[in-house]
């Protein structure tokens, strides 16, 4: 099945750039680079900048050959460094020269906890691997940023006693149909896909809710109420929206598809981009997910 043409690059199979705009991979901010390796940025000044997660510290001496280092250990030179006003570029290989050295955060497979207190939803993280999905002018992923939200959406829930499956943890592709039996073999009480969304005009901008057109009432009163949660986000709603995308279809239970915002519009994907920003995304759609579930 063919995703529906809404005016919008589909987010169910793999995205291109935005027409006419040249993507530079020579070069990446180092909050790009903190993005790409799963990382938050914890300190920085003038000559370095300290990037973490659960598992991880990575320093990277912002100077030209200056040295990066993993956990404690010297690993390599960080290469050419340029800076322009208070953006610092670094070379775009410095993602593949990292990565590999990161300890795991979480297990490798998803996992679910044994007994499901308050019921029992499936995080789908759109897109992974080969697949990066929309891609922005300044070289964000929609990958990266749907794994990024996903999983801070499974940690809240996960606190607040709710059952939580992954589709993915980590930087790997799932075929749609993989990714719907998660939930159907699981009988999940709802179906969340998070991915971001991309259009030709940069005009384009917000948040957008989708069920499929022949989706269930409890599908359609979740929608409402994650919608409703992200509507104080800030973000432009762009309403509750029917596409009979794959991942909704051939999910069992009800099933919902969040476009967190337009990566090809520049104040969505700063946004986006913004840890302390996905953070309140994460916060509203965890929120309106317990809504729906009481």
């Amino acid at each position: 099945m063919t995703c529906l043409t809404l005016g919008i690059a589909g987010c169910q199979g793999p995205q291109r750039p935005v027409p006419g705009v040249i993507v530079r991979e020579d070069t990446i901010t180092i909050e790009q680079l903190a993005l790409r390796l799963g990382l938050g940025i914890e300190q920085r000044d003038d000559t370095f900048v300290v990037m973490k997660n659960a598992a991880n510290t990575v320093i990277v001496f912002t100077h030209t050959d200056g040295r990066f280092f993993v956990n404690g250990k010297p690993m390599g030179n960080v290469g050419a460094v340029k800076q322009s006003a208070d953006t610092v570029y670094v070379p775009a290989t410095l993602v593949e020269q990292i990565r590999p050295l990161l300890r795991s955060a979480v297990p490798e497979q998803p996992t679910v906890k044994p007994q499901k207190t308050k019921g029992l939803v499936v995080i789908d993280a759109g897109h992974g691997a080969h697949d990066p999905g929309a891609i922005s002018p300044g070289g964000i992923r929609e990958k990266d940023i749907n794994l990024r939200v996903a999983a801070k959406i499974a940690n809240l829930l996960e606190r607040r006693g709710v059952g939580v499956v992954m589709t993915r943890w980590q930087d790997r592709f799932i075929e749609l149909e993989d990714r719907a039996a998660v939930a159907n073999q699981r009988n999940a009480d709802l179906f969340v896909s998070i991915h971001a969304d991309s259009a030709p005009s940069s005009s384009a901008q917000g948040f957008t809710v989708y069920v499929a057109t022949a989706a269930s009432a409890n599908a359609y009163r979740a929608a409402h109420a994650i919608n409703q949660a992200m509507e104080k986000t800030g973000m432009d709603n762009r309403g509750i929206r029917e596409a009979d995308y794959r991942v909704l279809v051939q999910t069992n239970g009800p099933a919902v598809l969040i476009e967190l915002g337009y990566l090809s519009n520049a104040q969505d994907a700063a946004r986006l981009a913004d840890d302390g920003f996905r953070d309140r995304m994460a916060q509203a759609i965890a929120d309106g997910i317990q809504t729906y579930l009481r």
